[in-house]
């Protein structure tokens, strides 16, 4: 069901378990919350969020502009995952989606390997987005490459200091 600005809490915990599951990173409770405020109200995002009785057992939130959707943040318990609520969720983004007019869905991001490789790995790897591209396989599709998101680094010092960082962490 779409969920209420009470609920991006409960949503973000649920980011943080998930981005701790399948090693990807999450933004602080600020960052959905303002998403949230942002977007939502104007019918430019929902927050869809998936229950077995009170218990949130997984989170969506999708965005629409003219007859595009994208599924940018997504999130799962670990608890009762037997009951499949991520597809739930999903199932009902779409349906948001397509009740706002929208003809394409973008489930957005997956690792960054050829399709060749994607297909050969994504039953035996787990580790970064390989667990998620899993899941998004599912639903059919196809994948398409785009330029990918740039930094604009606006205080240059501290952008160099922090790509020193990845390098050493082996990030990038």
């Amino acid at each position: 069901s779409e969920a209420s600005a009470a609920d991006v809490a409960r949503f973000t915990a649920l980011m943080q378990e998930t981005g701790a599951r399948n090693e990807f990173g999450t933004h602080e409770a600020s960052y959905y919350e303002m998403a949230y405020r942002l977007f939502v109200p104007s019918g430019d995002a929902a927050l869809i969020l998936a229950q077995d009785e009170e218990e949130v057992l997984a989170g969506v939130m999708v965005f629409a502009l003219g007859d595009s959707a994208w599924y940018l943040y997504g999130a799962s318990s670990s608890h009762k995952r037997d009951k499949m609520a991520s597809y739930g969720a999903q199932w009902q983004a779409i349906r948001w989606a397509r009740d706002r007019g929208c003809h394409t869905y973008d489930l957005w991001g997956i690792p960054d390997a050829d399709e060749t490789t994607l297909e050969a790995q994504f039953q035996t790897r787990s580790d970064g987005l390989w667990g998620v591209y899993g899941f998004k396989r599912g639903w059919g599709g196809r994948v398409v490459r785009l330029l990918g998101a740039w930094d604009l680094p606006l205080q240059p010092l501290l952008y160099a200091a922090y790509r020193l960082v990845l390098r050493l962490r082996g990030a990038r």
